[in-house]
C-alpha cells in the first residue's frame, strides 16, 4: 500500500504555543498548575501534561487553585473576572486567532451590529466568543440556522477558528438577504483552511482516509466530514490501536491527515501501524 498524508496536520500554531506554555509552567511552579477543561482537545496529551503536574478542573471553586493556565480556546470574559476575584494567577494561553476572535466580536458589538458567530454553540472557543459579542449575539451552525431568525438591520459576522470556509461564506451570504448593513471579518484560522484543503485533495487521491485526532476536536470532526463528503472511506481514529486490518482489503492506496491538536508522535505510531498491517496483508498473498 502507498501511504500519503498532509503537509499540515498534527499541532497548529496555538495548540503548539499552549502546550509549551502548560510545560513551562510546570516545570516553574512545583506541579500545582491547572487548566480550566483540557487545555486541548486530545486525551493523550492531556495525560501526558497530568503527568508533568497539569491538572484539568471544571471549575474555579475547587480548593487550592494558585495558578490557572487558560487553555488555547480561551474562557468566557466571567471567568478571568472571577479568577481575580480569587486570587488565582492567571497564564493567558488563548490562541491568538482566538484572541482576534473574540476582538472583532467586541468591535462588532461597540459599533452596534448584531454579532453572529458561525460555529458549533457548545465549543469552549464559541462560548468565549459569544462573551465578548453582547446580549443579542447569537450562534449559527449553518445557513439554514438563519431561517426564521429575526436580524437587526445592522449585523456583524465572525466564525470560530475552526469553521469550514464554504460554510461561513453560505453565512455570509444568507445574511446579506436578510440584513440592511452587514459587516464581516473572516476569523477562520490559515492553517486550518490550508489542511482543509490539503485534506479535501488527499481524499480524491486514496481509497482510505484515516483521519487521527480527539473524537471532541472540532477541526478533526470537520476533516472526518469533508473526507465522507468527498465520497472515500473514511475512519476518525485517536490511536493506532483502533485500526482494523480488515478496513484495508482491497485498498492500494492510504491517506493521512490528523487535527490541529493531535501531537506528531501520534501520527507517526499510526502510519507506522499502516505499514505494519500492510506487511501482514502482503504475506498472506504469498502464503
Amino acid at each position: 500500500m502507498k501511504i500519503l498524508t498532509v503537509t499540515n496536520a498534527g499541532f497548529c500554531f496555538g495548540v503548539k504555543r499552549a502546550i509549551n506554555i502548560a510545560f513551562e509552567a510546570a516545570k516553574d511552579n512545583n506541579n500545582e498548575v491547572y487548566t480550566l477543561g483540557p487545555i486541548i482537545h486530545n486525551p493523550q496529551v492531556v495525560e501526558k501534561l497530568s503527568e508533568e503536574g497539569v491538572r484539568a478542573v471544571e471549575d474555579l471553586n475547587q480548593e487550592g487553585i494558585g495558578k490557572l493556565i487558560i487553555r488555547s480556546h480561551g474562557v468566557s470574559t466571567d471567568i478571568f473576572k472571577k479568577a481575580s476575584e480569587k486570587g488565582i494567577e492567571v497564564i493567558d494561553a488563548t490562541c491568538p486567532f482566538v484572541k482576534n476572535a473574540q476582538k472583532y466580536a467586541h468591535v462588532l458589538q461597540k459599533e452596534g451590529c448584531q454579532v453572529i458567530i458561525v460555529g458549533d454553540r457548545g465549543h469552549p472557543e464559541v462560548k468565549s466568543i459569544l462573551s465578548y459579542a453582547g446580549d443579542d449575539a447569537i450562534v449559527v451552525g449553518n445557513a439554514a440556522s438563519i431561517e426564521g431568525i429575526p436580524l437587526k438591520k445592522k449585523v456583524g459576522i465572525v466564525a470560530q477558528t475552526t469553521q469550514r470556509n464554504s460554510i461561513f461564506q453560505e453565512v455570509v451570504l444568507k445574511c446579506l438577504e436578510k440584513a440592511e448593513d452587514v459587516k464581516v471579518y473572516n476569523t477562520i484560522c490559515d492553517s486550518t483552511t490550508k489542511r482543509q484543503d490539503e485534506t479535501k485533495r488527499l481524499a480524491e487521491e486514496v481509497d482510505l482516509v484515516l483521519v487521527v485526532g480527539g473524537k471532541c476536536s472540532a477541526n478533526t470532526t470537520q476533516l472526518a466530514s469533508i473526507c465522507r463528503q468527498m465520497g472515500t472511506k473514511t475512519f476518525h481514529i485517536e490511536v493506532p490501536e483502533e485500526i482494523e486490518e480488515c478496513w484495508f482489503d482491497g485498498v492500494e492506496k492510504v491517506g493521512v491527515t490528523a487535527g490541529a491538536s493531535t501531537p506528531d508522535w501520534i501520527i507517526d505510531s499510526v502510519i507506522k501501524r499502516v505499514h505494519e498491517i500492510d506487511k501482514n496483508l502482503s504475506e498472506r498473498r504469498y502464503v
